[in-house]
């Protein structure tokens, strides 16, 4: 049975393993600051968030006392996080699981097991969700005393999307993103977006190359936003990644309501709840070879604690 993670904090598990099904993330609208901050050099911003079904798979066992952490990646779409080289450490869910070990004090003896669906370095939130499960799903498997905004506080020390990805759905952010409004399905804000064809069926156009976040906003900084689009990373990540312009172009003419990067990209979302939209958009994409992976999902979406 799916747990409300809204709900008080869970009674400790019988068993010794939890599994958690972390939804990515997308933006429907963001909108950045020129400015950086003196103190981070940063962009402030504010976003109306939304989780999407596509979704990563985090399962958390108990290790055996004194064994320490350990990390297994499986799937299709693992990135660099597949090379032999690649530093469990670095890790966003291990950081995670460390950080709310030292907040209450519990030996960090956990397997940790990620199934990727969700690509790397796409900018749909995949390293953010996973260690916001991992938050979650420990508070379960160790029967922790810590409401949500015990987690949030630990999640936006680690990353700024990453308080929202506790709770998925709708949620305005603001600051780097770590200081959320959550919007309720039945606001007039999310009337808007869904009667706009904002949400509902979409396609999730990926690619293989990732896109720095960092060298996105090295090229705002030069290039700044086009005030026509949803995002204002949207032009930055354009002139980094033609071919998600391509993609963009080719859903609107196949007849999505929207089409345009999610986050700082370079992965392209089309909105395709107009009948026969979705079979369309598919095929215009593969013809041209617009994208390298077509993923199906709806929104919005909140991540589920089993």
């Amino acid at each position: 049975m799916n747990a409300n993670i809204r709900n008080v904090p869970p009674q400790p598990r019988a068993d010794d393993l939890v599994v958690v099904r972390c939804p990515a993330k997308t933006n429907l609208s963001l909108r950045v600051s020129t400015a950086r901050n003196m103190a981070g050099n940063r962009h402030s911003l504010s976003t109306l968030y939304c989780g999407l079904s596509l979704v990563d798979t985090v399962q958390l066992s108990r290790s055996p006392s004194g064994s320490g952490f350990s990390l297994k990646l499986v799937g299709e779409h693992l990135g660099d996080l597949g090379l032999p080289d690649y530093d469990a450490a670095d890790n966003h869910a291990v950081r995670a699981l460390l950080s709310l070990a030292r907040r209450y004090h519990k030996p960090p003896d956990v397997c940790i097991t990620i199934t990727k669906r969700i690509p790397v370095g796409a900018g749909l939130g995949g390293g953010s969700t996973d260690a916001a499960g991992v938050l979650l799903g420990l508070r379960t498997l160790w029967g922790l005393n810590a409401s949500i905004s015990d987690l949030e506080a630990i999640a936006a020390e680690l990353g700024a999307d990453m308080p929202f990805c506790l709770h998925g759905g709708l949620a305005y952010g603001n600051g780097y993103g770590e200081k959320l409004s959550m919007v309720e399905e039945s606001s007039e804000v999310a009337q808007h977006a869904r009667a706009s064809g904002l949400l509902g069926e979409t396609l999730i156009g990926a690619y293989q190359q990732r896109l720095p976040t960092v060298e996105v906003y090295k090229a705002f900084d030069h290039l700044g936003a086009n005030p026509d689009d949803i995002n204002d990373l949207q032009q930055a990540a354009l002139a980094l990644h033609p071919r998600s312009r391509q993609a963009i172009d080719l859903a609107l003419a196949a007849g999505a309501t929207h089409a345009f990067i999610s986050g700082s990209g370079p992965s392209v979302i089309a909105c395709v709840n107009k009948a026969g939209a979705s079979q369309a958009v598919r095929n215009a994409w593969l013809a041209a070879q617009a994208t390298d992976w077509i993923l199906p999902a709806t929104s919005p979406a909140r991540p589920q604690v089993e």
